[in-house]
């Protein structure tokens, strides 16, 4: 479905993407991954032909982009373009037909997407008196009214809470399901994990890491230990063994020195927490985050 090979885009003396290269197939959700100023959005931009890179080649089915492209396209951008003033149902129709939708189309399915998102009572409403969220469902919906074959969404779930994160995750695989190439880019490692099937890490506008989640994990290895505790478990840092720590108010996830047997650390654990849990498995991906661009690229980000 879409090719990126090599990408590079300059900004004055910002190299914002560097070599950059990947695959994203129809019926797959690719995350496109990294802190804050990464070089995701410019990425995408560049994909969509919002800026021109400077080198690279991005291939849609084996074609450059065009008019015909373009219309096979959603796009859900980082800042959001709506009209405040305009009529919540009148902005969805108007974005339609500017995909070449017919008025009747158009309504029939702008009718079912406020039903999906329980919109309806607000159809008539001024955009600018919705929440935040309920914003970046009407943005979501002039990017998928018109059924494109492409998805493509910059920080999707920014202003959602946990409900409608849920559904937004639903209708991710509801797309995919009807063979939709989705990409999302997102800073949120969670998310990621739990709906990516590749994933694309970029730091410095370069790629770090890429692949299938699963492979990536597996890539780091499974010596990574997850705790639920009462307790202080500052000290799980500085244990023998642990390479770095992800420690929060009552749990913690623990990435061992490679050959280190995890069983050496349950007497200082046990002795010093009211351990609820003591679990071997794979690395989370924010672990893996983590472990790829270093500890103070994250705590700076944070």
């Amino acid at each position: 479905m879409l090719t990126v090979s090599n990408l590079r885009k300059d900004f004055s003396s910002i190299r914002a993407v560097d070599d950059v290269s990947f695959e994203v197939q129809r019926g797959q959700i690719f995350g496109l991954i990294g802190r804050n100023g990464a070089g995701k959005t410019t990425t995408i931009r560049c994909i969509l032909n919002i800026y021109e890179p400077d080198s690279g080649e991005i291939r849609f089915d084996g074609e450059t982009f065009s008019d015909k492209t373009r219309n096979s396209v959603g796009y859900l951008p980082e800042e959001r373009g709506l009209y405040k003033k305009s009529k919540l149902l009148d902005t969805i129709l108007y974005f339609a037909q500017l995909r070449g939708m017919d008025a009747a189309k158009a309504k029939t399915e702008a009718v079912h997407w406020l039903k999906r998102f329980e919109l309806v009572p607000w159809a008539d409403k001024n955009v600018e008196e919705l929440s935040r969220g309920n914003q970046q469902k009407v943005q979501f919906i002039t990017s998928v009214i018109h059924d494109p074959q492409l998805v493509v969404l910059d920080e999707p779930f920014s202003g959602l809470d946990p409900v409608n994160q849920i559904l937004f995750k639903d209708i991710f695989l509801e797309l995919q399901q009807r063979n939709k190439a989705i990409i999302y880019s997102t800073h949120q490692m969670d998310q990621a994990e739990k709906l990516s099937d590749e994933i694309c890490l970029i730091h410095h506008g370069r790629v770090v890491l890429s692949g299938s989640v699963r492979d990536v994990k597996k890539r780091y290895g499974t010596n990574s230990i997850v705790l639920e505790y009462e307790g202080d478990g500052e000290f799980l840092r500085s244990l023998e063994g642990v390479k770095s720590a992800n420690v929060f108010q009552n749990s913690a996830e623990l990435q061992l020195s490679d050959g280190f047997n995890h069983q050496r650390l349950l007497p200082d654990v046990i002795s010093r927490l009211e351990v609820r849990k003591f679990e071997l498995r794979e690395p989370s991906l924010q672990s893996i985050f983590i472990q790829a661009v270093g500890e103070s690229a994250v705590e700076a980000a944070a």
